[in-house]
């Protein structure tokens, strides 16, 4: 993607130092590869010089790092998690103000991670504390701990901390695609060929009662794959190609288990499965053709999935992967959740503030796409930080659901910053441009400084409430003061 030169002014020096000590540089030894005095470089670290759209390039040309790498996403990410845990009350007469967190994101976003990962071990131990209270309070409550979900964040952790990228398995991905010539056929029939052929197993399509509430299920005995009749053809296929990754990458799979450094045996079998997946998508959407295809198409989700025999929301998570050096995708985040507000899935890219702890935002539409299932919504968001984005939401059906069953189904949003919504097809008839049209959201109401909502389901946890008995405002709060006190 050719870099479009923008009025707007880069100051990107904590970036650009935090670049230099990676590879190992003096300020000398990177000022010479960059063709500039170290005197330059030395104001561009400092933030008292603009880096230059040719200096970006030289960068980009001879550290291999993409530019949007530069752009701030990771300060933006480091910064919001970074508010979510100084909100918190415990946290408000440290007098640390708005712009104090900035300059640590800036500075170090592995120290706002840090932070975040401590507050998140204490809000889990606050959980755990009052489950314990509760079963103690009820003598006649014979039921079990469940967990406080910790192994699920710790695996969002280390695939976000990948940016959801993992090029040795797409690689192979693409090698096996191309040896086993899975293009010559419907992705079902191939990957059914492929397995019963290469490695001696069979696949059965059966009853949902035969399978007792199992989707996919393989029996090593008898060589066989069962998967349910409730399964639709992509997930049928998506199944097939999750069983060829844990019988032919099982070496790999391992290394990037190990190489996580998760210790809990939990965390580590959904990280292994995570990856199962993560190859499986790879497989029915190899990158190099989906990636090009994805360009030509301009991320068009519909044709995606007809081109390679997809679901929507598998084309969606697959968007969010194209991370290649030298043939990178636009940047999307991507959030899946129920009719409650249950997030089950989300993964943050281009800076989007999502609450690690908390739902989201009523205003954003991914709510309002529950009324008319299966049409696309589509929206220009603006945060309280004045960033905008572009992002689309759609329902999507989960196998399961059925005449007696409840509706099992869920909402996938789509986005990405406000820059790329041109090269999404989503976007036309859409004023880009006009600031005013975006719909002001936050990241969730306690999170939100926004004092104009009347959605508020929590006044903001950074201000004290303000309650007049005789006064009725838009929220249905009060007017919270100004102030932390």
């Amino acid at each position: 993607m050719a870099y479009e030169k923008q009025d707007k002014k880069v100051f990107a020096g904590p970036r650009v130092r935090r670049l230099r000590r990676d590879k190992g540089l003096t300020q000398a030894r990177m000022a010479e590869e960059l063709s500039i005095s170290a005197s330059y470089l030395n104001l561009i670290e400092r933030n008292q010089r603009p880096v230059s759209a040719q200096i970006l390039l030289r960068m980009a040309d001879v550290f291999d790092v993409d530019l949007r790498s530069l752009g701030g996403d990771e300060e933006a990410r480091a910064l919001s998690a970074l508010k979510e845990v100084f909100s918190d009350p415990l946290m408000r007469d440290t007098g640390l103000s708005d712009q104090d967190l900035k300059e640590v994101a800036d500075a170090t976003p592995a120290i706002a991670d840090a932070v975040a990962t401590l507050y998140r071990s204490y809000q889990e131990a606050v959980e755990a504390s009052s489950m314990l209270a509760e079963r103690l309070a009820d003598r006649d409550d014979d039921t079990t701990s469940q967990g406080t979900g910790q192994p699920i964040e710790e695996v969002r952790d280390f695939i976000n901390a990948h940016t959801n990228h993992f090029p040795e398995l797409d690689e192979a991905a693409e090698d096996l695609y191309a040896n086993a010539k899975l293009s010559a056929d419907e992705p079902y029939v191939a990957l059914r060929d492929y397995l019963r052929d290469t490695h001696g197993v069979s696949t059965r399509v059966v009853p949902s009662d035969f399978m007792s509430g199992e989707l996919r299920r393989y029996d090593r005995h008898r060589q066989t794959m069962f998967l349910s009749e409730l399964l639709d053809q992509p997930g049928r296929s998506f199944q097939l190609a999750y069983q060829v990754g844990f019988l032919e990458q099982a070496k790999t799979l391992e290394q990037l288990v190990e190489q996580s450094g998760l210790s809990d045996d939990e965390a580590r079998r959904l990280l292994r499965i995570a990856l199962a997946n993560y190859f499986a998508a790879a497989l029915l959407m190899p990158y190099d053709a989906f990636f090009r295809t994805a360009q030509e198409t301009k991320y068009d989700i519909r044709l995606l999935g007809r081109r390679f025999g997809t679901s929507f929301e598998q084309v969606c998570h697959r968007l969010t992967t194209l991370q290649r050096a030298g043939a990178r995708g636009i940047p999307f985040f991507l959030i899946r959740v129920d009719n409650a507000g249950n997030v089950s899935k989300r993964f943050s890219a281009a800076g989007f503030h999502f609450a690690r702890f908390g739902g989201t935002c009523p205003r954003w539409n991914v709510h309002d796409a529950f009324r008319v299932p299966g049409q696309v919504y589509t929206q220009v968001v603006a945060m309280d930080d004045g960033t905008r984005y572009f992002s689309i939401a759609r329902t999507v059906s989960r196998a399961g659901s059925g005449i007696g069953v409840p509706g099992d189904q869920y909402v996938v949003g789509l986005g990405c910053d406000i820059s790329h919504a041109r090269d999404f097809a989503y976007s036309l008839g859409h004023d880009l441009d006009n600031e005013e049209a975006a719909t002001p959201i936050g990241v969730n109401c306690r999170l939100c400084e926004r004092l104009d909502c009347s959605q508020r389901a929590f006044p903001p946890l950074k201000r004290k409430l303000h309650v007049e008995e005789h006064v009725r405002s838009v929220s249905a709060f009060g007017a919270p003061s100004d102030g932390a006190d």
